[in-house]
């Protein structure tokens, strides 16, 4: 199931794009057995992420391919915005407000991206655990709002205080890494 997708997408893509949507043959041994050859290689889907691939012309296996931290390894993304949670949410809520609500979904039907990447982040008050839970939540409430308008999603998650973009120690700081970023393929 997984192959014939990706020979449907590898297909479809066509022309210029094929180019950058290829496999590419990994300086590692093939696995083969008396029957089967398979081939380790790299796809880049349409959304600019990789994937692991190894194919033997009948059958294959494609899984994504994944930074240490968990964040999908993909290229085409830039920042396209960066919602301050302590204006979108309570302080450790995770629900939206109406009006959010509203100001969210115009940005994403005005954004005119392909698909949306949604991390969310936290400052460093609280537990690895906890801020790992709140930031999930605050971008799933996020995408929730970016799939009721339409907007493909393709990655959600939260980081917790794991990556910071000011220091912890004063308050700017602690309020600026309190953040969702949503980064736009297009």
């Amino acid at each position: 199931m997984v192959l014939e997708q990706f020979r449907a997408a590898r297909a479809a893509i066509g022309g210029l794009a094929a180019a950058a949507v290829t496999v590419a043959a990994l300086a590692v041994p093939t696995f083969a057995s008396a029957q089967q050859q398979y081939i380790p290689g790299i796809w880049v889907d349409p959304d600019g992420c990789e994937h692991w691939v190894m194919d033997d012309g009948a059958e294959g296996f494609m899984s994504p391919h994944r930074q240490r931290d968990g964040s999908p390894v993909c290229h085409r993304a830039e920042i396209c915005g960066v919602m301050p949670t302590d204006q979108l949410f309570a302080t450790d809520r995770y629900n939206i407000s109406d009006a959010n609500r509203q100001r969210l979904a115009q940005f994403f039907q005005g954004a005119n991206a392909y698909g949306y990447l949604i991390y969310g982040h936290t400052d460093s008050r609280a537990s690895d655990e906890y801020n790992i839970r709140l930031s999930n939540n605050r971008a799933a409430a996020v995408a929730q709002v970016a799939q009721s308008v339409g907007a493909n999603v393709v990655d959600v998650t939260g980081f917790g205080e794991r990556r910071p973009r000011a220091t912890n120690a004063t308050a700017e700081g602690m309020q600026q890494n309190r953040r969702v970023e949503i980064y736009c393929l297009r």
